[in-house]
């Protein structure tokens, strides 16, 4: 009786191993699909980043970043903008002396440099200028502005008054 009961352990044992074998089998099956479907369709961009989540490449800090994780710039003619996709986000470097600017309806982002701390971040006619917030400039006409926050703005209050 010991001895079937032990081959019975046993047999038990190594189908189970067989089956959990198989399992991982798939599951690696469906994750290379997975990731030959995205690549596929170019869901990622030359820099490996998600762009069907919203990663874009930040030259500045030499990763994927979600742009609009960044400080937001409104339109000028319409600064109490709801809408996202309307504005313009900066990135900063470690030490400041690089802002990268995504602009909408721009699938590259510029980066200005600026010479020193206090002077404005400049590339070719763009300018942007920091002070109580950020202006966005090209050449002479100001074209975004916003407060010093970081990503999504609040508006308005979820408390009743």
């Amino acid at each position: 009786m010991k001895k079937i009961t032990t081959f019975i352990i046993v047999t038990f044992l190594i189908c189970s191993c067989k089956l959990t074998d198989q399992s991982e089998d798939e599951a690696q099956t469906v994750i290379n699909k997975t990731v030959k479907d995205s690549t596929i369709i170019g869901d990622t961009d030359e820099h490996g980043c998600l762009a069907s989540a919203g990663y874009v490449w930040s030259k500045v800090n030499k990763e994927c970043v979600k742009g609009f994780s960044g400080i937001q710039l409104n339109p000028i003619d319409n600064t109490n903008n709801e809408d996202e996709t309307l504005s313009a986000y900066v990135l900063f470097n470690e030490d400041a002396s690089k802002a990268e600017v995504f602009l909408p309806n721009d699938t590259t982002s510029i980066v200005l440099t600026r010479s020193a701390e206090g002077k404005p971040w400049i590339y070719k006619d763009w300018q942007l200028v920091s002070g109580n917030g950020y202006v966005l400039k090209k050449g002479t006409e100001n074209k975004f502005s916003g407060d010093a926050e970081m990503g999504k703005k609040v508006l308005g209050s979820d408390t009743e008054e």
